[in-house]
């Protein structure tokens, strides 16, 4: 009786710490941690995404053992043809009888060490031990791997991305220069910059950006060129990024610059490698997104708006005229029409003789003033131009011209504008199209009417106050602690150097000032600065 009692107890002990182990195990799971028992985590998984429809469960037992396994992947985002290869085939058939003698197997038990460096055959690998872990890096291409017994779950990289080919970039189109551009995925983009040449300097760090649909970012920089501050400090803005999607690198444009309410981009992108490697040699950092083929630069100032790859890529002087043309064609893009409203309607003893009468002739039978006739032909360019980029490529320019030349031409015939005004606007319209890069050429665009307006009310007068109001926010305006009109304020002759007139590239031995690089020279001109 007694030794019954004694085999009672002892089972009723081994009862309990079976319940125990249970409870346990169940604990963990509830907490979103994995337990070893393949039962439960496949379930916790299952019930995290086994709702969508893409993602693929495949339970299997490894290698003729009675150890079970399951793989979790989704369907487009990860290669099966790796899958099948370096995993289920490496797991089920090379799975050999030498394989099964190892100590590690035979009570039934296989170790994550044994099966990382002995039998999975893949380069990419790493281990989740929590669900929310691995929801993420299972919708994000990868393959989660779950073992009975093993508590991580292993993560196989195996996400296979669909990008489109390299190609020249459609908004930063260039005469002479490289015909590359990034594309939407970030590790051709990290590539491209790499391709430039062999550079232990260049550093890139990752980022996990959005909340509920995380994205990977990376900033890039040269180590021993930018300044730490800098770098601390787009970091930090990166870190402070709060928002449920990243879908475009416009969202961090908005999110990291330094005043949302100023008109003026502080912050540049581009499509092409080369201004990036560029402006990184300089001391300034790029930042990239996935999913985006537009890169961004910080810090920046008002100069790098009206600069070109291709300045650098031609002899000084046609470069240093052609970014001297551009800065003039800024001036009229931004002034052309209001200068016209205040000497037609405020000044018109500052015309010419013979001007004035020829435009007094245009305006006679025009029943509006010349600000409403100015508003009526930039209104219509400006909805002509957004047509033009919104239609299909074949037709979209052609729209635009045809509908400019009728537009023009019926409103002079029937009265409502004067021939002088079409000639402005169309100049101002031309003068816009020089700016290289679109988003500062929008900036233009936009406070063109604002000057139009104070041309109507205060003249020339109005346009010089406008000027001035310009200059005072400039002044004040800051990108990522550089002033925006750098170059110009504090003036530095070095700087000068490549500012409206780009020297020969014998002569710019320095970096720019203003960056705090922490290699002012650039290399390869040491003897040049000790004479």
């Amino acid at each position: 009786m007694k030794r019954q009692s004694s085999k009672n107890g002892q089972i009723k002990k081994l009862n309990l710490k079976s319940k125990k182990k249970k409870q346990i195990n169940t604990s963990q799971s509830i907490r979103g941690q994995f337990t070893g028992d393949i039962n439960l985590d496949f379930e916790a998984v299952s019930q995290e995404i086994g709702h969508n429809s893409d993602v693929c469960f495949r339970e299997f037992y490894i290698g003729g053992t009675d150890i079970r396994a399951a793989i979790i992947f989704v369907k487009g985002l990860s290669d099966k043809e790796l899958i099948n290869n370096h995993i289920m085939k490496s797991l089920m058939v090379n799975f050999s009888e030498k394989y099964k003698q190892e100590p590690t197997i035979i009570k039934g038990v296989i170790t994550k060490e044994f099966i990382k460096n002995q039998v999975l055959s893949i380069s990419e690998l790493s281990e989740v031990t929590g669900l929310k872990d691995l929801v993420s890096k299972v919708l994000s291409g990868s393959t989660a791997l779950l073992i009975d017994g093993v508590q991580n779950v292993l993560i196989l990289g195996t996400t296979k991305g669909k990008s489109r080919n390299i190609e020249e970039p459609l908004s930063e189109a260039l005469v002479r220069g490289p015909r590359v551009g990034f594309t939407e995925k970030l590790s051709d983009n990290t590539a491209l910059l790499r391709q430039h040449g062999e550079n232990d300097d260049l550093s890139i760090k990752s980022f996990q950006v959005g909340e509920r649909a995380k994205k990977e970012l990376v900033i890039v920089y040269m180590k021993e060129i930018a300044d730490s501050n800098l770098v601390k400090e787009v970091e930090d803005r990166i870190n402070k990024i709060d928002i449920d999607n990243v879908p475009e690198s416009g969202y961090i444009e908005q999110l990291i610059e330094d005043n949302y309410l100023s008109p003026f981009i502080q912050v540049q992108s581009t499509e092409r490698p080369d201004r990036v490697i560029s402006a990184l040699m300089e001391g300034r950092v790029a930042i990239l997104l996935d999913g985006t083929p537009f890169a961004l630069i910080v810090p920046v100032t008002f100069s790098m708006l009206l600069q070109s790859p291709e300045d650098y890529y031609e002899r000084w002087l046609p470069g240093s005229f052609i970014r001297l043309l551009r800065y003039f064609a800024a001036a009229i893009s931004l002034f052309g029409p209001s200068l016209y409203i205040s000497f037609v309607s405020f000044h018109q003893g500052l015309i010419p003789t013979k001007l004035a009468l020829s435009i007094t002739g245009a305006r006679e039978g025009v029943p509006f003033p010349a600000l409403i006739e100015a508003l009526i032909m930039e209104v219509a360019i400006e909805i002509l131009r957004e047509a033009g980029l919104r239609l299909p490529k074949p037709i979209g320019p052609a729209i635009g011209i045809v509908g400019g030349l009728i537009i023009g031409e019926a409103a002079v015939q029937a009265g409502i504008v004067s021939p002088i005004m079409i000639i402005v606007v169309a100049v101002t319209a031309i003068s816009s199209f020089a700016i290289p890069h679109y988003s500062a050429g929008i900036v233009l665009r936009l406070l063109r009417f604002i000057a139009m307006f104070s041309a109507a009310i205060f003249g020339l007068y109005g346009v010089i106050l406008f000027f001035l109001f310009l200059c005072c926010h400039l002044v004040k305006l800051k990108s990522f602690g550089v002033p925006y009109v750098s170059l110009i304020v504090p003036y530095r002759v070095s700087d000068w150097k490549d500012f409206m007139v780009r020297l020969p590239i014998k002569i710019m031995k320095r970096r720019p000032k203003m960056l705090k690089a922490k290699d002012f020279i650039r290399k390869g001109t040491a003897d040049y600065e000790r004479k």
